[in-house]
């Protein structure tokens, strides 16, 4: 099923919606800006297993490597490409404007006064011309190789590692942050699994193990992040004495703020501390 109009909307999501659900085949799209990629991401993730088509995305490196520096998309973005929704590659592209090509339509992104629109041409010859030539572009392209771990793989082992009640403070954290990138717009993902491991008590072996485990970073790097909140008093440890071996240490929350925060107030809570 093509687009038979073009397509006008206050963001570029009611856009992508339009676009996903006007095939059942393939999407392949071109020079998309980082907004596109963000609601391409947000909107797939949204639908259910089998009503969207195949999503080819062939984008600037340098772009895409920026807007996959957020936890938040990254990991949503892992899931699809898991599921073989998503395919990532990299290329500069000569198209002035994003273009969402599929075996039916074009659709042209324009932005203007606020707003979006989608141009749209359905004519049989300029499509298959179209198509054919991304196709190729996109069969040239570099894969873009994803380092972040899917958000299910993360939510499934820090249940089976760790707890569920961990988990639990994991999802409301995440869910209370638009951004989780950690250089000041949104937490990252290392200081938010410390944070709910504090809030239940958990040896910073255990998170930091699971950690590296499932790919989110090294244990160095948990250590590292747990100095830095211990310094600005975050969190706080104490030491478990073991049978064999240097006591291990239990992560504690270290300001009552936080301790009396609900869990979908601890991101917020933790940012205002460590820019005090």
């Amino acid at each position: 099923m093509a687009i038979r109009s073009n397509l006008l909307a206050e963001g570029v999501e009611d856009i992508i919606s339009s676009v996903l659900s006007s095939t059942a085949d393939e999407v392949l799209v071109v020079n998309p800006t980082a907004e596109v990629i963000e609601g391409l991401v947000t909107v797939a993730t949204s639908l259910e297993d089998g009503d969207h088509p195949t999503i080819r995305l062939v984008a600037d490196e340098p772009v895409l490597k920026d807007v996959m520096d957020d936890f938040i998309v990254a990991s949503n973005a892992a899931d699809l490409i898991v599921a073989e929704t998503l395919s990532l590659r990299t290329a500069q592209d000569d198209v002035e404007n994003t273009l969402f090509v599929t075996p039916n339509s074009v659709v042209a992104l324009v932005g203007a006064g606020g707003k979006v629109a989608g141009l749209v041409t359905d004519d049989e010859s300029f499509v298959e011309t179209a198509f054919e030539a991304h196709q190729e572009r996109w069969e040239d392209a570099p894969e873009f190789k994803l380092r972040t771990p899917a958000l299910s793989r993360v939510r499934e082992t820090l249940a089976e590692d760790i707890n569920e009640e961990t988990l639990t403070d994991f999802d409301a954290v995440l869910g209370s942050l638009s951004s989780a990138r950690g250089d000041g717009d949104g937490l990252d993902e290392v200081t938010i699994s410390l944070l709910v491991a504090a809030r239940n008590n958990v040896l910073l072996y255990d998170i930091s193990k699971w950690g590296e485990d499932v790919g989110i970073a090294s244990k160095a790097t948990f250590s590292r992040t747990k100095t830095k909140l211990e310094d600005t008093g975050l969190i706080d440890t104490e030491k478990v004495p073991i049978d064999v071996g240097r006591p291990r240490l239990r992560l504690k929350l270290g300001d009552d703020r936080l301790a009396d925060a609900e869990n979908d107030e601890l991101a917020g809570i933790a940012q205002e501390l460590l820019e005090a």
